[in-house]
């Protein structure tokens, strides 16, 4: 079977990215690098996470700033390698400002899910849940273009990788399975996704 035709290929010519993609790129990026200095990774760390709400560190901003902090050099990898791949389809189709709401309504939602359903004593980081948000996205809007995975290097239509990666996350969350994995933030994210396109009532191309 020839996939050539439908198989999703993102630019990787960083100075034609779209605007929103580009710039949580370099923003995630610096708060990285600032993370990694002695004496100010501490700071934002503890002034920019998600903290539970019995914690006494919670603070209004956090359902936000937690976006941009990152547990590690795979853990920020991973989650911008996806805002770039996908990242880049949903806003040159939706356009930036659409696409910067729906990025951070998404990601708020995450944190949501996340303190309602998770007791931990322990902050959330990262990006995952508006990550997950726009895979889902992706997934709606292209059902029928083929991702061509890592591991196995197979193609695979993205309604069927989104719903694969949704199922692996119930099924984490409800068991436990993935220790310090923010599972339910990962489902949030795809929630507040699905609820949000079907409110604006956006349709796939053609």
């Amino acid at each position: 079977m020839n996939y050539q035709n439908d198989q999703y290929q993102p630019n990787s010519q960083f100075s034609v990215f779209p605007t929103a993609v580009k710039n949580l790129l370099i923003i995630n990026a610096l708060v990285f690098i600032g993370l990694n200095i002695p004496g100010l990774g501490n700071f934002l760390y503890q002034l920019g996470a998600l903290w539970p709400l019995e914690s006494g560190k919670f603070e209004i901003w956090q359902p936000v700033s937690y976006l941009f902090l990152h547990a590690g050099f795979a853990h920020i990898f991973f989650n911008l390698f996806a805002l770039w791949m996908f990242g880049q389809a949903i806003e040159n189709y939706w356009g930036s400002k659409r696409f910067t709401i729906y990025y951070f309504i998404t990601g708020i939602g995450a944190a949501i899910i996340q303190l309602i359903f998770v007791n931990a004593n322990v902050p959330t980081v990262g990006a995952s849940g508006a990550v997950y948000g726009i895979l889902l996205a992706f997934g709606m809007m292209f059902p029928n273009r083929y991702i061509v995975l890592l591991i196995p290097p197979i193609p695979i239509k993205a309604k069927y990788f989104v719903a694969i990666f949704g199922g692996i996350e119930l099924m984490n969350g409800v068991l436990g399975t993935q220790a310090g994995v923010a599972n339910f933030a990962h489902l949030g994210g795809m929630f507040f996704g699905y609820a949000l396109i079907k409110f604006w009532g956006l349709k796939r191309p053609g």
